[in-house]
């Protein structure tokens, strides 16, 4: 059986890891993933997507907008039946909007407008999904911005094992790295990409890393049938030497978590200066539940008074290098260190454009400073791409690089190179 992913209108953040999650139980379950597509919030192309006829379709949509609208009538149009009133999904709905001590509005009353044979799938506290089995097909509906994961567990995955081959059995890891480019990544596992280990059950791809794929390459190791744990193991610790340390993490597994799991082990804590990211860099590190235990303080220091004010960086370093350089990172990391009196700081100044780039630093060049307990370093990037593009870019590569010296660092030996 073959399955489809399809976002549908605007996606909202973390997206990415949502359809990952989705592909990886469709695999579990034995359906091959033909294809990730995002559409307009538009009923003909939604119905041309369903039209690539696969048995499992799984759609990420707005409940309450107008791409959960055109969803529920392309959906209903692929099974020829009609949309009808779901009293249970009405009662749902009221039932939220009574706990916020508000009446369901009548014009949201339309999102109880299922078609006819939906099953509703209730989940606490998130707005509920649905599905529709129409013949050989299944349409599951799963509304953007609610607890995916928790969907995932309590309904697609039991519905999917309960449909699956019996001992039909795929399993799939994810390894993550960055600060690698893709086609390195290829070459270090030429021996494993297309073809099957010596049993024909476990197969090897290396696809861009989301989002966008900037400096993050994702590997996935598939492995099928009744031995798929043992070839799993076998494969899985092959792969990860020949990665080595570019390799940061797996399957779910974010830069982020990993930063946050080495400051825990190694009792440090940390704080960021930022100027071209615009605070993006704090944002993503307190993505992080239970991110205050070792992310004390973030500092937007976007002028270079800023940077003389709140971080006391030498205006002789600002005059003679300019805020985009190493010595200027380095000084903002010493200085949002003696600030707070962290050991561990993070700074990043740059050009992101559109405007502002010269010959000498175009758009794009990006100073990344790091310091662990007083060890600090710089170094120089040439990102490319669109100014948000730039910005994700140099927070990747300042996560990555303090990965790097966090896990080479020990109280016993602090000087290490990230």
């Amino acid at each position: 059986m073959t399955g489809l992913v399809v976002t549908v209108g605007v996606a909202a953040g973390g997206e990415e890891r949502d359809v990952a999650a989705i592909g990886r139980a469709l695999m579990a379950a034995g359906v091959t993933v033909a294809g990730r597509f995002a559409v307009e919030d538009d009923e003909a192309a939604v119905a041309e997507a369903l039209a690539a006829g696969a048995g499992v379709t799984v759609i990420i949509a707005g409940p309450g907008s107008s791409s959960g609208d055109v969803v529920r009538r392309a959906v209903a149009r692929l099974a020829g039946v009609r949309l009808v009133l779901n009293e249970r999904m009405l009662a749902a709905l009221e039932e939220r909007y009574r706990r916020r001590d508000r009446p369901l509005p009548r014009r949201a009353e339309r999102l109880a407008l299922l078609p006819q044979g939906a099953m509703p799938w209730f989940s606490p506290d998130t707005d509920p999904a649905w599905m529709l089995e129409a013949s050989d097909r299944v349409v599951v509906v799963l509304p953007r911005g609610a607890d995916i994961a928790g969907i995932i567990t309590r309904h697609l995955a039991p519905f999917l094992a309960s449909r699956s081959t019996p001992g039909h059995v795929v399993l799939m890891r994810t390894l993550r790295t960055a600060g690698v480019a893709l086609g390195d990544v290829e070459e270090r596992l030429a021996d494993w990409l297309g073809r099957s280990d010596d049993t024909g059950a476990t197969t090897v791809t290396v696809v861009p890393g989301s989002p966008g794929g900037d400096f993050e390459v994702w590997v996935r190791i598939v492995a099928r049938g009744p031995g798929a744990a043992e070839s799993l193991e076998r494969v899985e610790p092959q792969i990860a030497e020949a990665l080595g340390d570019d390799c940061y993490g797996r399957d779910d597994e974010t830069l982020e978590q990993v930063i946050g799991r080495l400051l825990r082990e190694r009792g440090l804590t940390l704080s960021v200066a930022e100027s071209c990211t615009g605070g993006l860099l704090g944002h993503r590190l307190t993505e992080v539940p239970g991110s205050s235990a070792y992310f004390e303080r973030g500092v937007l220091v976007y002028s270079n008074q800023a940077k003389q004010d709140l971080l006391g960086v030498p205006e002789a370093i600002l005059r003679a290098h300019g805020a985009v350089s190493a010595p200027c990172a380095e000084a903002m990391v010493r200085g949002i260190c003696a600030a707070s009196g962290n050991p561990v700081g993070l700074a990043v100044t740059g050009i992101a454009g559109p405007d502002g780039g010269t010959p000498q630093k175009p758009v794009g060049t990006v100073f990344i400073g790091v310091g662990v307990a007083e060890d600090v370093e710089a170094r120089r990037f040439q990102f490319s791409g669109d100014r948000s593009s730039i910005k994700w870019q140099s927070t990747q590569m300042a996560l990555d690089m303090l990965r790097r010296k966090l896990q080479r660092w020990s109280p016993e030996s602090p000087s290490v190179q990230a």
